[in-house]
């Protein structure tokens, strides 16, 4: 079974960077998949995810916080329509955020931020370890995904649908 990679907080605004690209040559072992520049990563032979993570952590110029999930689980993602309802506009990007494990609580959903006046952030559905939302293209977004980790109280990464789908893809190709 494949493995996806994610890691949290690394090359965004010239902090705590590397190269995606180096980073799967140097797993090639692992017949790893480099997905953008964001520290995602489809790893296609089966290793350990304690394994993993130790690898990855040497290999790695930084401290980073290394989320995995099982590829059948990004598989099954695809099947969900939690963006159903939300209307497909050039202004707004679905995420998905992946928490690095299941929270002992959660908030009622959806939820919007901030929570009066025009939306920024909607937190529109929870699957598992995976949070689905949007949020329209504003400087102040970052501070309201922060809030994500607090509200179910465990670190979480957040990447772009179109993210996703690419993963789904790598994944579909082998078939996960």
């Amino acid at each position: 079974m494949a493995l996806v990679v994610l890691l949290r907080g690394v090359n965004v605004g010239g902090h705590r960077t590397f190269r995606p690209s180096t980073l799967a040559e140097q797993l090639k072992h692992l017949d790893a998949v480099n997905i953008g520049a964001a520290g995602t990563f489809v790893i296609r032979q089966p290793v350990a995810r304690t394994q993993l993570r130790a690898e990855l952590a040497r290999r790695l110029p930084f401290d980073a916080e290394i989320m995995i999930c099982q590829g059948r689980e990004i598989v099954r993602l695809m099947s969900t329509h939690h963006f159903a309802d939300q209307p497909v506009r050039p202004d707004v990007v679905r995420f998905v955020s992946l928490l690095s494990q299941r929270p002992r609580s959660a908030p009622s959903m959806p939820l919007s931020f901030p929570s009066s006046g025009k939306w920024l952030l909607k937190i529109l559905a929870r699957d598992d370890r995976f949070v689905f939302g949007v949020y329209r293209r504003h400087m102040k977004v970052i501070s309201y995904l922060e809030t994500i980790d607090r509200l179910f109280g465990v670190p979480a990464t957040t990447r772009n649908w179109n993210t996703i789908t690419a993963i789904a893809r790598v994944l579909g190709s082998e078939g996960a």
